[in-house]
């Protein structure tokens, strides 16, 4: 299954996920990436295209259109499903952190 292969995502992949909750083509995709970071993650087409690739093969999301060379891309169920769990993934360590930081774990 995918999950498998994508145990847990990096931060390009998880914003790439993130803003495919829209149907998007690529450089809406790139634009996206920046502005739900704040500019602290970039994507340039190499990455962008190899991960769509990817995660296309895999089920994450799908093709929706295409037109010339531009493509459009939206998140599939299976895909929500993994972006929810690593979200899930990402609040357990954040919690974590924030209990040793408070000193609760000493």
């Amino acid at each position: 299954m995918a999950r498998e292969q994508f145990q847990t995502l990096t931060e390009p992949m998880y914003y790439i996920l993130l803003a495919l909750t829209e149907e998007c083509c690529g450089v809406d995709i790139m634009d996206k990436v920046d502005t739900l970071s704040a500019g602290r993650v970039k994507v340039g087409p190499g990455t962008l295209y190899a991960m769509l690739s990817r995660f296309e093969e895999n089920g994450i999301i799908k093709r929706t259109a295409e037109e010339g060379r531009r493509k459009w891309y939206l998140i599939t169920d299976t895909g929500l499903h993994m972006l929810m769990q690593e979200y899930e993934r990402l609040q357990v360590m954040v919690e974590d952190g924030r209990r040793f930081w408070s000193g609760e774990n000493k």
